[in-house]
């Protein structure tokens, strides 16, 4: 038998052949409509709407002929004064002269160049959906050809718009929610990816001044590793601690709930639901009170430190070495290595409960003959958690263990509302790159927009982020949702 691991790649490799050759058919089925079809499918590589005429479709052909016309008006008084100038993003720098007539100065509107990249991109998309379109629309009229040499029905308008709630009701749902898709998260980020090769920052900030193209600079810069480069020398620092953070905060949070789920679902544990209410508390507060209360508790000052003092605490953490002499309080959220270990420590307390819950319920769904049988066999309590319970537990919330990896690289909450105006860093070199030591690539691209107008950098931050959660995704999902181990849980 085959093992996992080539199961794995068999079923990526599958995908991806599939994937090709799904591209190679639809092309190849529109080659054969151009090759093999009549004067009236021909023609309307120009003329869109000549293949229905053709058929008696005069409705849908006329829809079809507006459509081409729209389309053409488009590109003429949108698209083509826009790409005119989308190679150098404008040249007319906005400007004021004196105006002889009024006596007073008169601003002379340049080019915007974030208008002229918007509005390209736009067209450019709205091409793209055009080819798209005019490509259907050639297959389509050969299918009708087709179907009139074969003597089959040809729908008529009144037809194919009953069948538009009716056997393709599908497609009108989903016209709306697509619309939305591609106007609130396709274009924003081809805006985005397109920002990435520009120098848009500070000192090029339309319509006062113009940015320009400047191909893969930004990239080069944020992984360059010489001297000389910020960006270089805070990107690698900042990625690595991303990585750790969401490594532990994602599996502290899925062990410690599963021992408490354990903990709590123990038949000598008295009160079960008290202290599962306990800890489902935290889950009720909005996460955003909670963060600034414990920020203020554990700050230089807060009621934590003044406990730590009195105490003798913090006397016997500077005697071990780990507060320095000369402070007079635990720097909890202001020094480096605290504070990504105060971070890590305050999720837990902030996560835990909810993975509590949702362990709680995969945990008293497991089948009760494995571990019986198990009992019989003689495993004891441990053998039984590690080759029953987990096993059970990493097949049910896989896929959740991956979102909330995903997740906890774009954590922003927990870290900002934790460090904001509390973190300063000393460290020159990550100043120099607006970049703090307890920065997650998220909240760098975050403060790089708006409080130093980096848009280039953010961008390029922004297109790395988006690579290192897809790649992780496809990679975990692969495995986890591969197959072949449903029987084992039936």
């Amino acid at each position: 038998m085959a093992s996992n691991k080539e199961v794995h790649a068999s079923s990526a490799g599958e995908a991806f052949v599939n994937f090709f050759k799904g591209i190679k058919a639809y092309f190849t089925d529109f080659g054969t409509a151009i090759s093999k079809g009549d004067t009236a499918v021909k023609l309307s590589t120009v003329l869109m709407g000549a293949g229905y005429f053709a058929r008696n479709k005069i409705v849908v052909g006329l829809l079809t002929m507006i459509y081409e016309v729209l389309f053409v008006l488009m590109c003429i008084f949108y698209a083509a004064p826009n790409l005119a100038k989308f190679g150098t993003l404008g040249t007319t720098v906005r400007s004021t002269a004196f105006d002889p007539v009024t006596m007073q100065n008169t601003v002379i509107q340049g080019d915007n160049s974030f208008l002229i990249l918007l509005n390209s991109v736009i067209a450019l998309f709205m091409i793209f959906v055009f080819v798209l379109t005019w490509i259907h629309n050639i297959k389509r009229q050969y299918e009708l050809q087709l179907d009139k040499e074969k003597g089959n029905h040809i729908n008529t308008f009144v037809e194919d718009v009953k069948s538009l709630v009716n056997g393709r009701f599908n497609i009108t749902l989903m016209t709306l929610p697509t619309l939305g898709v591609v106007l609130m998260n396709v274009i924003p980020i081809l805006i985005l990816i397109a920002i990435a090769f520009t120098n848009y920052d500070q000192q090029h900030m339309p319509p006062s001044s113009l940015f320009t193209w400047v191909g893969l600079t930004n990239f080069r810069n944020l992984v360059n590793l010489s001297n000389n480069s910020a960006f270089g020398y805070a990107f690698f620092r900042v990625l690595g601690w991303t990585l750790v953070w969401a490594f532990f905060s994602t599996f502290t949070c899925f062990l410690g709930g599963i021992v408490m789920a354990k903990l709590i679902t123990y038949r000598k544990v008295k009160f079960p639901k008290f202290w599962r209410t306990l800890f489902v508390v935290t889950i009720a507060v909005p996460q955003f009170v909670t963060l600034l209360l414990v920020r203020y508790f554990f700050g230089d000052t807060g009621i934590v430190n003044s406990i730590c003092a009195s105490t003798g605490i913090t006397s016997f953490l500077q005697s071990i070495g780990l507060v320095a002499n000369h402070l007079t309080y635990i720097p909890f959220l202001t020094h480096p290595g605290w504070a990504k270990f105060m971070i890590v420590m305050i999720n837990i307390w902030v996560g835990v409960p909810y993975q509590m819950l949702v362990a709680t319920g995969v945990l008293l769904n497991i089948p009760e003959s494995q571990i019986e049988s198990a009992k019989l066999d003689g495993a004891n309590a441990w053998q039984i958690f590690w080759h029953i319970t987990m096993p059970y537990v990493m097949f049910v919330e896989g896929p959740t263990l991956i979102t909330d990896f995903v997740r906890n690289i774009n954590n922003f909450n927990v870290i900002y509302l934790l460090t904001q105006d509390t973190f300063v860093t000393t460290n020159q070199t990550l100043a120099n790159a607006n970049a703090k030591e307890v920065d997650l690539l998220v909240t760098w691209l975050f403060r790089l927009t708006n409080e130093y107008y980096n848009y280039k950098m953010a961008s390029v931050i922004g297109i790395i982020v988006f690579v290192i959660c897809a790649v992780f995704s496809l990679i975990a999902f692969s495995k986890f949702l591969s197959g072949g181990r449903e029987e084992s849980y039936q």
